[in-house]
């Protein structure tokens, strides 16, 4: 792979607005597709706000209008704020991309960061990110079955509507599964946007407004939150690069495989 640059375009009072990097996003992905730079990486933080993927459905939105930005990426709604490390990897792949190796990558490279504050950390199958496991339901506050949870059971629950008790911020105390880290990406003329947010010590009520990345049974962590200690952002950054650039570094570009039918 050629030589992969970060770039650190704003933390804490220098917080990036969304549109900006945006903007920025689509001159280094242009500059990229041109061989003008080489892989890049934009690592910054937001001020609070939502953005909807391609496949966010009206019901998961605020429900208080709250604006939300509607972006072209992959994936649903979510909530970028102060607290939360951005990084959007801007590489320029072999076609016919392999999106889902693109993905892996980021995860494997976020589960290693998170390991190193002696956080373990995994992927779940059918949804993308970095998780931390919860208990088996037996083992969980109440031990109910999910045949009894309304919001698997009942089509029409909101858990918005029902107070903190199903509240996303709230799933460590409920020993659920928490997503950490969200992906979310495109891929245009073969080279990537947008990418990965990882919650080190945002105040995830935020994300009880929304249906967080569409997916209503389980929450979301931050490092601080399952570390239970204070952690900055300030020291998460060197530590994610770090690992960014082991396993981008690492990786073999591969053309993704397309099986042609069997004659008949």
């Amino acid at each position: 792979m050629s030589d992969l640059r970060f770039v650190h375009m704003g933390f804490g009072a220098d917080a990036v607005d969304y549109q900006e990097a945006w903007d920025e996003q689509r001159r280094v992905h242009a500059a990229r597709f041109a061989d003008e730079v080489p892989d890049t990486v934009l690592l910054l933080e937001h001020p609070p706000v939502y953005t909807a993927g391609r496949r966010t459905e009206p019901s998961e939105r605020p429900l208080d209008g709250t604006p939300v930005i509607d972006v072209d990426r992959g994936g649903k709604i979510t909530w970028h704020g102060p607290g939360q490390l951005v990084g959007y990897p801007i590489q320029k792949l072999p076609r016919p991309v392999d999106v889902i190796a693109h993905v892996r990558r980021l995860e494997e490279a976020l589960i290693r960061a998170c390991a190193e504050y002696g956080l373990e950390t995994t992927r779940i199958e059918g949804r993308s990110g970095v998780w931390v496991l919860g208990d088996p339901v037996e083992q969980r506050l109440g031990g109910l079955s999910l045949d009894f949870d309304p919001r698997i059971a009942d089509a029409e629950f909101d858990p918005r509507m029902n107070g903190p008790e199903y509240a996303p911020s709230n799933a460590g105390q409920r020993r659920e599964d928490r997503k950490i880290a969200a992906i979310g990406i495109r891929v245009a003329k073969g080279v990537t946007m947008h990418g990965f947010a990882l919650n080190v010590n945002p105040d995830n009520r935020w994300f009880d407004r929304i249906i967080p990345c569409g997916i209503r049974d389980a929450g979301v962590a931050s490092l601080a939150g399952e570390l239970g200690r204070d952690i900055t952002i300030e020291e998460v950054v060197p530590v994610v690069e770090r690992h960014l650039r082991e396993v981008m570094a690492s990786a073999v570009l591969e053309p993704r495989v397309i099986e042609k039918p069997a004659a008949v």
